[in-house]
């Protein structure tokens, strides 16, 4: 290798491949150690794809210079081992028969129905796209995040398709309600068959300004019960914060709009590390199959997830495929909508939406219980 090279393949490149190998390895850290010990160890676990992709071109780089920095980029890969398939599955869900249907569930962040959009048409327009993929999958279990309703009278009629969609009456709602406006905002759960209990698990903050919810019910198909749990954990909203004063630091394109969205990002890091302890406490009272779904609002190289993931199977990974991005907004944050379930479940069908009307892709699969 002529002296040139030497001098090209020097210090800038190896501290930009070592700075890589640490944001790599400390992304691995991160689902296991809580929010609150070391607080900027969940931007690495969220900043995962990044550091992956980083290596991966470090590797071919150094590979084709055959330099032992690519082993070095092998190692470093290999220390991650199975959490790399957290974030891609390589599964073909079964088809079950006729006579083992199976209960199927949806979950979906709706997104108000796209509410706020300033043209009350596109709002209806998008709402009606909504009920027409409901319709059209016909879940047994309905579970919807960021769900919306208005007392009657209202121009915005939620509650009537929903009930007409799916032939139904039989629903268990959480949400806080706006007297003035007669309306509410929060998660709902509805179901086909009934619902013999239905309840909910508090968090210590939940209103108007921060409707994240969990609640449950046990629901009765043919002889199987199973406990359905719609979940919605701590959600960022960057677009408003207090901290921030003036409409130029609105975008979080100045150094105090920057420090505020650290601020946010840490703080729903945590408030999610404790809303997933009180929903977990609370599945291993379950005396039923759960199957636990919803909005996490993390990805999975995150302490939330993780604590999800020790007991509980991720439907994602035994029927999915890819890389299962299930987040379409703004933010890059990939897959943060999840379906858990018992050990005592099998899978099939797994799906998620193509098309969306919100900023997050619907996502089915069908439960079975194992016969004795």
């Amino acid at each position: 290798m002529s002296k040139k090279r030497n001098i090209l393949l020097s210090g800038p490149f190896k501290i930009a491949s070592a700075l890589s190998f640490i944001g790599l390895l400390l992304s691995y850290l991160a689902p296991f150690i809580h929010p609150s010990s070391i607080t900027a160890l969940p931007f690495f676990g969220l900043s995962y794809p990044i550091f992956l992709g980083l290596t991966l071109f470090w590797l071919v780089f150094w590979a084709f210079f055959k330099s032992k920095w690519a082993i070095y980029s092998i190692i470093v890969l290999c220390i991650g081992g199975k959490l790399h398939f957290r974030n891609f599955a390589l599964s073909n869900s079964a088809s079950h028969t006729e006579q083992d249907a199976g209960l199927k569930v949806l979950t979906y962040n709706v997104r108000l129905f796209d509410l706020f959009n300033p043209s009350f048409d596109n709002a209806l327009a998008s709402r009606n796209q909504i009920f027409d993929y409901i319709r059209s999958e016909q879940p047994d279990v309905l579970c919807l995040q960021e769900f919306y309703r208005q007392d009657k009278p209202t121009r915005f009629e939620i509650m009537d398709s929903l009930s007409a969609i799916l032939s139904t009456k039989d629903y268990h709602e959480r949400s806080a309600h706006k007297r003035a406006t007669r309306e509410n905002y929060g998660i709902a759960l509805f179901s086909k068959y009934p619902m013999i209990a239905r309840g909910d698990v508090m968090f210590e903050s939940q209103g108007v300004k921060d409707f994240n919810y969990c609640i449950f019910a046990d629901i009765v198909k043919n002889q199987d019960t199973f406990r359905i749990y719609n979940v919605h954990l701590q959600s960022i909203r960057l677009h408003t914060d207090p901290h921030i004063e003036g409409a130029e630091m609105q975008t979080y394109g100045s150094k105090k709009g920057a420090l505020a969205a650290y601020r946010k990002l840490r703080g729903a890091f945590e408030k999610r590390a404790e809303q997933a302890r009180r929903v977990v406490e609370h599945i291993k009272t379950s005396p039923y199959p759960v199957v636990v779904c919803g909005d996490f609002n993390d990805t999975p190289m995150s302490y939330t997830y993780n604590q999800f993931q020790l007991f509980l199977q991720d439907a994602f990974r035994a029927g999915g495929w890819g890389l299962g991005t299930t987040y379409v907004g703004r933010l890059p944050a990939g897959r943060i909508d999840y379906l858990f379930y018992s050990p005592l479940l099998s899978v099939s069908n797994f799906k998620i939406q193509k098309k969306t009307a919100s900023d997050h892709r619907a996502v089915t699969c069908v439960f079975h219980q194992h016969k004795p």
